[in-house]
């Protein structure tokens, strides 16, 4: 994989990543608002979000399992921080959503 194959897929993930945080983010405004239903087509949204990154994240580990190593740079570190950074968000997420949604049942 040249330099700027390396180079669209960091961009790849950090976009996708990005989305996802984002779209969690709206989850947890939704949910405190008490759109419960949106809070969790959010959620989704960023799961395909989260899918696309991991595609794209997936074409380097198949280049490295063929013998082609990847030289590591610090957009690609960058690029893996922050999907990282999203899918525990997204897990966070997940789980303020459950409480809202607890509090709101025992408190209705």
């Amino acid at each position: 994989m040249n330099e700027e194959e390396l180079l669209q897929v960091a961009m790849q993930l950090i976009i996708h990543a990005g989305n996802a945080k984002s779209e969690c983010m709206e989850a947890i405004q939704l949910v405190k608002s008490g759109d419960f239903s949106g809070s969790t087509e959010k959620i989704e949204a960023a799961n395909q979000s989260l899918t696309h990154a991991h595609h794209a994240q997936t074409s380097l580990l198949t280049n490295e399992a063929r013998g082609e190593h990847v030289q590591p740079t610090l957009m690609l570190i960058h690029a893996q921080d922050h999907l990282m950074n999203a899918i525990t968000f997204r897990d966070l997420a997940k789980e303020m959503i459950e409480l809202y949604t607890r509090i709101n049942t025992q408190t209705s």
